[in-house]
């Protein structure tokens, strides 16, 4: 099994963190976007989008890291991770689609224009990463886990950039469920880190 990532995309982190957390070993290769490496044919051979992660198991290719998390949890048969009832499912469904809209284009934005140099706009993305910050908060309020009482692949999608949205200018610190369930995360047998941006050299 193999994963094209990138160290410092968040959504590279998601997997490597999911595969250490059930235990699958791996090959991670390193794209280096920077060099523009995933603009390159070879590349754009196995994912046409021309981004990381791709997990490429024994010939069956998965794009983006949120079909990663869920092919993963299929295949391993790990319903912890990935509740099979119907309600259960819906529920991780609807935190992958925020942590593929509201999340990406509010902290993991400001963290892009901090870290990456990327053309947003401060003004606009700072108000909406904490807007949704605000909604996540409050779910942890109610509840142990973004789902319930036990964390799955909702919570790792969401893990990475709210993590490191200190890094986009955009603090934590008013958000106490979200502080406490970033410690709970964290103390998962089998956590990796997300590498800080300022320490990845």
């Amino acid at each position: 099994m193999k994963l094209y990532s990138f160290r410092l995309s968040g959504h590279s982190h998601r997997v490597r963190l999911f595969l250490s957390l059930v235990g699958v070993d791996n090959e991670e290769i390193e794209v280096n976007l920077a060099a523009g490496a995933h603009k390159q044919p070879e590349f754009l051979e196995i994912n046409a989008f021309g981004q990381v992660p791709v997990l490429d198991d024994g010939g069956i290719v998965i794009p983006d890291a949120n079909a990663i998390l869920v092919y993963l949890a299929k295949k391993f048969g790990r319903t912890d991770w990935l509740p099979e009832d119907a309600a259960g499912a819906a529920a991780v469904q609807r935190w992958l689609s925020v942590a593929a809209g509201q999340l990406a284009h509010g902290p993991a934005q400001a963290r892009l224009i901090t870290v990456f140099k990327a053309p947003y706009r401060p003004d606009e993305v700072i108000p909406r990463a904490h807007a949704i910050l605000r909604l996540i908060d409050g779910q942890l309020g109610r509840t142990a886990h973004i789902c319930g009482a036990v964390p799955t692949i909702a919570d790792i999608a969401l893990y990475s950039y709210v993590a490191r949205a200190p890094e986009g200018n955009v603090e934590l610190t008013d958000y106490v469920n979200i502080q406490r369930w970033l410690g709970q995360i964290e103390s998962l047998p089998g956590f990796v880190e997300f590498p800080q941006a300022n320490r990845a050299a």
